[in-house]
């Protein structure tokens, strides 16, 4: 398995895993849970945030952003789509980027103005490392509040996806 192949199944995973946690909050209490509700709407928002911006940076387009995060906070079924739309564009981008390209450097700015250069590898795996890293997060808040995180993580999605994955090896006796 090359990079690019690793970076595909990780980006199917992300997906995956954002739609189980995105179904999860939505069937937290309303009225019980409001500020946990809130924040992990902030957090899966700044996420969606870093990951347009780091879209922009690929795609040699501008942003828009002045910060990771927006002021307003989006309803849970906004935020969603906008998630899914984003990870249907990254799953585009790694079937049509050319392998050749991913070591390439791109030169960039954060929104703080700090100037920074990545490869598209790199942010393609930034990408995918900070999104489980707020995930992780909001399973903290849900194991707080006495809810089940969903079971994220790569080697669950692979089972899932694949599960013929699942099947035991068993040692050969005198081998």
């Amino acid at each position: 398995m090359d990079a690019l192949d690793l970076l595909r199944s990780l980006f199917v995973y992300q997906a995956w895993a954002n739609g189980e946690l995105l179904q999860k909050l939505a069937g937290l209490d309303q009225q019980e849970h409001v500020d946990q509700r809130h924040t992990a709407t902030r957090l899966i928002n700044h996420n969606l945030v870093v990951s347009k911006i780091f879209a922009a940076h690929l795609s040699g387009t501008r942003h828009g952003y002045a910060s990771d995060n927006t002021e307003d906070t989006p309803a849970l079924d906004e935020l969603s789509a906008d998630v899914a739309a984003v990870d249907r564009w990254y799953l585009d981008y790694i079937e049509a980027v050319s392998p050749k390209l991913m070591s390439e450097p791109v030169p960039f700015t954060f929104t703080d103005g700090d100037r920074a250069m990545m490869s598209r590898q790199e942010m393609l795996t930034h990408v995918v490392t900070h999104g489980g890293y707020h995930r992780g997060e909001i399973g903290r808040i849900l194991m707080q509040i006495g809810i089940a995180a969903p079971w994220d993580t790569f080697a669950v999605h692979l089972h899932h996806a694949e599960p013929s994955r699942r099947l035991q090896v068993r040692e050969r006796v005198g081998a």
